[in-house]
């Protein structure tokens, strides 16, 4: 294993605790408030803000859910974060889009209408086609990802973990050789 992989998978397992503290200063939550809202043990909650363990797929939708979040937030870098206010600010078309197609938006968290804004904002089409072309995309991506879960839930897991530990090394591949390039 690479010091590059190695050094992602200790992100990976580090990036929710961060978060998941980011997010209790945020809601001025205690540990106690974010274990009663997410029904996730202490021993856990503890485990993963120190980065002593990667959660499993149903502790970080616990997480997600109680804290009203989409679980991808957990995974942000916040030291990279887009502006949100800046990019709603200055970009009327997503405000339109979302105003003129609220079934599209239908469930969608504060991360989620941040992605789009900073999309849209920040290499996306600038119109309100470009945004709910992208809306559209998110909306998509958001049901692969719930179908996920939901099979990673199930006696298929093992067979969904092989298939993406195949196309993972494939991208990482072709990704390798074109930066080395």
């Amino acid at each position: 294993m690479s010091a590059m992989s190695s050094q992602s998978r200790k992100d990976l397992r580090t990036l929710p605790g961060a978060n998941i503290r980011r997010l209790m200063a945020r809601f001025n939550m205690t540990m106690q408030g974010v274990v009663d809202a997410t029904g996730v043990d202490e021993r856990t909650l503890r485990s993963i803000l120190r980065g002593e363990t990667s959660p499993h797929a149903r502790t970080l939708h616990k997480l997600a859910e109680g804290l009203g979040i989409d679980s991808d937030e957990l995974f942000h870098d916040a030291f990279f974060a887009e502006h949100p206010e800046f990019d709603r600010a200055t970009n009327q078309q997503v405000t339109e889009a979302i105003r003129s197609h609220p079934e599209l938006f239908e469930d969608w968290t504060e991360a989620e209408f941040n992605e789009l804004y900073s999309r849209v904002a920040v290499g996306g089409e600038l119109t309100a086609a470009g945004a709910i072309a992208t809306a559209t995309a998110m909306n998509a991506r958001r049901e692969l990802l719930y179908q996920v879960s939901v099979i990673l839930e199930t006696s298929e897991a093992e067979i969904l973990r092989e298939m993406i530990g195949l196309l993972y090394r494939r991208v990482t591949n072709v990704n390798s050789k074109t930066n080395n390039a």
